[in-house]
């Protein structure tokens, strides 16, 4: 047949070679996960690094301010989540009981009554356990050490990675210009203005996704955190922080910090206020971000789809497991443009048109002329009475 003709050699060949390139990413997908991470910082970053090196400053320079900042903002948020995190879990604990006992006072007669279902949870048992445990806490730490004596080069592993983050991340930035250089340039000549235009659109849509979505989870960190906070809920930093930085993922981040909104409300006691106050703040919060946020900061036109996201980590994740997940939103951006390629190729193809298909394009090219003509000539007679 005629046309696949186009589809030779090269076509296998290319094919070939991007299923090699899969299999191996595949086979290195347990050591790829710094080098993903530093990418991904890097990418996010170089605008950062580029407007620093248009003020004159040494690219190397600006490359170690912005991981410098980057890193101070890190350890200043877990500086300040982490004890508070420490002190809520703590408190949780100690409260437990209490929740147990209002629970069978109340929700447990109204459960037994209109559903039929007889649950009784056992407080004093719980505070039993509770007490055990907080006297038995000294004897875990030899425990912890003797367990990390025998996984310790699992630990070592672990850390290694680690350091190795800001490594990448500090080499890819200083070499950004090379790296984009010697791509363009190893690309054969001919496909050189194709190329720049698909890799023009894909890192539009990664710049609207990627740098909008974290002003997104920025913007509703801020939000979540000051609107819990005038809703008078213990915690709201690190409630209303832990919300927006999982808003991320559609759905999830969004349920998880109702969750635990609703748990410290309900910890902290105080009626129904703190309750309302909560779903007031969250109600808010959707409504911001899927009508001004998303559309404004992401943009519509991106095409990724929350299902689409979800998908999309699942799918990443499993089939390369940690690393899958940090390249999982990149990749489909990137493979929503390659799909817009071949979606546009397949309905310019004559197997889509048929047989005798440009004929016809340009036999009705004329009268699409005169058509516009009559209607322009309508319309200046119109304006003309």
């Amino acid at each position: 047949m005629s046309f696949l003709r186009p589809l030779h050699l090269q076509t296998a060949a290319w094919a070939g070679a991007a299923l090699a390139l899969a299999a191996l990413l595949w086979l290195l997908a347990p050591i790829l996960a710094p080098f993903a991470l530093g990418a991904i910082l890097a990418y996010l970053c170089n605008p950062a690094v580029d407007a620093l090196v248009r003020r004159r400053l040494p690219r190397t320079a600006a490359v170690l301010l912005v991981i410098a900042g980057l890193s101070l903002a890190l350890i200043a948020l877990l500086l300040v989540l982490l004890p508070m995190l420490y002190h809520k879990a703590v408190m949780l604990a100690h409260r437990l009981p209490g929740l147990f006992d209002l629970f069978n006072e109340r929700a447990s007669p109204i459960l037994s009554e209109h559903f039929d279902v007889q649950l009784q949870l056992d407080a004093a048992q719980f505070r039993t356990w509770l007490g055990q445990f907080f006297d038995n806490a000294q004897d875990l730490l030899p425990v912890l050490l003797k367990s990390i004596g025998h996984k310790g080069m699992a630990i070592a592993v672990m850390s290694i990675n680690l350091l190795l983050i800001p490594v990448v991340t500090f080499y890819l930035l200083q070499e950004w210009p090379r790296i984009t250089a010697g791509l363009s340039h190893a690309l054969p000549r001919p496909w050189l203005p194709h190329a720049r235009r698909i890799a023009s659109e894909v890192d539009t849509v990664l710049a609207q996704f990627c740098r909008g979505q974290v002003s997104v989870m920025l913007l509703l960190a801020v939000f979540y955190s000051v609107g819990l906070w005038l809703a008078g809920l213990d915690f709201a930093l690190p409630v209303g922080v832990l919300t927006g930085l999982l808003i991320f993922i559609p759905y999830v981040g969004f349920g998880t910090g109702l969750a635990l909104a609703v748990l410290t409300a309900l910890l902290q006691g105080g009626g129904w206020e703190p309750l309302i106050g909560v779903g007031v703040v969250y109600g808010m919060g959707q409504l911001i971000e899927s009508f001004a946020l998303t559309p404004y900061l992401v943009g519509d036109r991106i095409g990724l789809h929350p299902l689409a996201v979800i998908f999309a980590l699942m799918a990443f994740g499993q089939l390369f497991g940690f690393t899958g997940v940090l390249v999982a939103l990149p990749a489909s951006a990137a493979l929503l443009v390659g799909l817009r390629e071949v979606a546009s190729a397949w309905f310019a193809s004559p197997v889509y048109l048929g047989p005798g298909s440009n004929d016809a394009s340009e036999t009705d090219s004329p009268k699409n002329t005169t058509s516009t003509a009559t209607r322009d000539n309508v319309a200046e007679t119109g304006n003309t009475e």
